[in-house]
């Protein structure tokens, strides 16, 4: 794969992951009491409406922060946004198994187990796919004068 597709590819990859990151954002500050207390069994419980509102905020701006990664050119940084984006989403989906396995069995649960170790997988082969060799890094020549 020539870097230019290994570019592109991760530059969809951040476009699917801003894009998916707005909606459910904006869906998670939105969400009506009504439907809360639908997904909670017939129980509306407030601070499982905050925290969702506020994870929702946070999906808003990784999806922002994803929006405008693709205009960046340094390697070191993308490869660093790659690893971060990688353990995120690997912890969030053992955190959504845990609770499939020791809470209610859901099947969001799965449906959002499955999304979130796609994406970890995703970024994973990013970063460490063809030895770590898929984000280019250019180094400049610098001042010094070291032989």
């Amino acid at each position: 794969m020539s870097h230019t597709s290994s570019r592109k590819r991760l530059d969809q990859l951040f476009a699917f992951d801003a894009c998916a990151s707005l909606v459910f954002g904006i869906l998670a500050l939105a969400a009506p009491h009504g439907l809360m207390k639908q997904l909670g069994g017939g129980f509306y419980n407030h601070s499982v409406h905050e925290t969702l509102r506020l994870y929702g905020c946070l999906r808003l701006a990784c999806g922002w922060i994803l929006w405008h990664v693709r205009k960046v050119d340094n390697g070191i940084f993308r490869r660093h946004v790659c690893e971060a984006l990688l353990v995120c989403y690997l912890l969030q989906a053992l955190s959504v198994l845990r609770a499939q396995f020791t809470d209610r069995h859901t099947l969001i649960n799965w449906l959002a187990a499955i999304l979130l170790l796609t994406l970890s997988v995703c970024y994973g082969s990013f970063r460490f796919g063809k030895g770590g060799n898929l984000i280019k890094i250019y180094e400049l020549p610098t001042g010094s004068s070291e032989c």
